[in-house]
């Protein structure tokens, strides 16, 4: 799920500045990677705990609201960004290029995380609230109708990047690490059952 992933993120977040300072440096010899949301192994924003930790706790409903369903942004496991890297910083013919590193297709958060459910053998269900129905506590800020869907079709031609490591692959792995490392500190406001509950059974 998207919860606390963009805690960082306020109006001053720009790395476009940084970018157009190296490029515009030609003693600087660059290359501009974009990378996308990494999940895997020692992530240290637990991505996948809060939809795990509510399958564990035998949630048989799990509530989005409508707009952040359908949000899609670019992501990646941890092993395949740094194969990416690995690419690039030893190609000669990577200087001067901005490469995106992201998976293809980017998907909609909805479908992502039914992805991850079904690994998980979750026979529950996910149920879509406009944004004003829909608990505080599920929310995030933003504009959840602007996408942030990147192509990395440059890499793989120029390069000829590939993932080390299958999604599907990649997903199982990200998850048993997820059990066996959930964070040390839990936000129970995080998981507000009582209001999750109270959304659904105001549904008409």
């Amino acid at each position: 799920m998207l919860q606390n992933t963009f805690t960082w993120l306020d109006d001053h977040h720009d790395k476009i500045a940084v970018e157009e300072v190296m490029r515009g440096d030609p003693a600087v010899p660059w290359t501009i990677l974009r990378l996308p949301m990494v999940y895997g192994p020692g992530d240290p924003l637990h991505r996948f705990f809060p939809l795990l930790k509510r399958i564990t706790d035998g949630r048989s409903s799990i509530l989005h609201s409508e707009d952040l369903a359908g949000w899609r942004g670019p992501r990646g496991y941890v092993e395949n960004v740094a194969h990416a890297i690995a690419v690039v910083a030893t190609s000669d013919q990577a200087a001067g290029r901005i490469y995106n590193i992201c998976e293809e297709p980017s998907l909609p958060e909805l479908a992502w995380q039914t992805r991850i459910a079904k690994q998980m053998n979750w026979t529950g269900k996910f149920v879509l609230l406009p944004r004003g129905q829909t608990p505080k506590h599920l929310l995030q800020p933003g504009n959840a109708a602007q996408h942030v869907v990147a192509s990395c079709e440059r890499i793989r031609t120029e390069l000829g990047y590939e993932e080390l490591v299958e999604i599907e692959e990649a997903i199982r792995r990200t998850i048993a690490w997820e059990q066996r490392n959930p964070p040390s500190t839990v936000n129970p406001q995080q998981f507000d059952y009582s209001a999750e509950d109270a959304a659904i059974a105001n549904l008409p």
